[in-house]
């Protein structure tokens, strides 16, 4: 496992924002584990993970899985604070990125309008986020890139769980963006990843077998193609 996977994971963990147990997610499912982006809730904790999700964009960009981007966008709510922390990783690594984010409803006073931050025109732009679970919202930013004169570069989150849609589709929700709108798909860490970080824990080699059968029941059966 690369070392910012393992920075991830074990960041995660600190901030509770990986938990083991038992969960019923929105789809229905039963899962041993949870993840929620929500607890990264310091200062400090969100410089550790912009400081991750950037590594996992060079290695990705050096792999030539990922091209050139120009501006980060945040879609509402949780991409916000995920996009805004790795402008500021960027700026810190001597990279000032353009930033932009969107309104959950348009603005009709003041500036109005539904985007906030840089204007999006002509600029290759790299989405923010946390998860892809429906791929609903990313459909939504890829759509407001789009009406806003941008082009979609491509996209960056923090975990795929790797849970095949449903029993007639194969794909990981990330996998059914990728080839749906033809953009990379870049995780910062996925669920292979996670089996190898429990293994390496005395502490939470117990959970292995559980979130193995749960691969094994749920796991996408096709090849990444453009996920990385």
């Amino acid at each position: 496992m690369t070392d910012y996977r393992r920075r991830f994971l074990q960041l995660a963990l600190r901030a509770d924002a990986l938990r083991f147990g038992e969960f019923t997610l929105k789809s229905g499912r039963t899962s041993p584990y949870f993840f929620n982006a929500g607890r990264f809730d310091s200062g400090a904790v969100l410089a550790d993970l912009a400081s991750c999700y950037a590594d996992a964009l060079e290695a990705a960009q050096l792999a030539g899985s990922l091209g050139d981007f120009d501006l980060l966008f945040g879609p509402a709510y949780k991409g916000i604070p995920l996009a805004t922390a790795l402008a500021c990783e960027y700026a810190r690594r001597g990279l000032d990125l353009p930033l932009a984010f969107n309104r959950k409803e348009a603005k009709a006073h003041g500036e109005g309008g539904s985007l906030i931050g840089a204007p999006l025109t002509g600029r290759r732009v790299l989405i923010v986020d946390d998860v892809i679970t429906a791929g609903t919202a990313i459909r939504e930013a890829l759509e407001i890139i789009r009406q806003g004169g941008g082009t979609p570069a491509g996209i960056v989150i923090a975990l795929d769980r790797l849970e095949r849609v449903s029993e007639t589709d194969p794909r990981s929700a990330a996998q059914a963006v990728a080839q749906d709108h033809a953009i990379p798909v870049i995780a910062v860490a996925g669920l292979a990843d996670l089996l190898a970080f429990v293994g390496e824990s005395d502490t939470l080699a117990a959970e292995r077998d559980r979130l193995q059968a749960y691969r094994v029941r749920y796991g996408s059966t096709t090849p990444a193609g453009g996920t990385g």
